[in-house]
């Protein structure tokens, strides 16, 4: 997460306290800022452009297995006996 989403969020909290904590809004908001910040860390993130980057990859992947698993059957019907092909799940 950016941090500047980090920031707004955290000052969001601090804009939502009551009227009798807004005395020490700055160092709550500073609070929430580190406790976003330390939990965020400790999740398995991954950015935008690293999720994109293996999404393709994997598109990539898709295609070329499908190009497999076509010419392995092409060469299953060309050279395997007729009754182990049909018998097959």
């Amino acid at each position: 997460m950016a941090k500047e989403s980090i920031d707004k969020l955290a000052r969001a909290l601090a804009e939502s306290l009551p009227a009798s904590l807004r005395s020490v809004r700055h160092d709550l908001e500073q609070n929430f800022r580190s406790v976003l910040e330390s939990g965020i860390g400790k999740l398995d993130l991954v950015s935008r452009e690293e999720f994109d980057v293996q999404q393709a990859v994997l598109a990539r992947m898709r295609e070329k297995l499908e190009i497999l698993e076509s010419r392995f059957g092409e060469l299953e019907e060309k050279h395997l006996p007729e009754d182990i092909i049909a018998s097959d799940p």
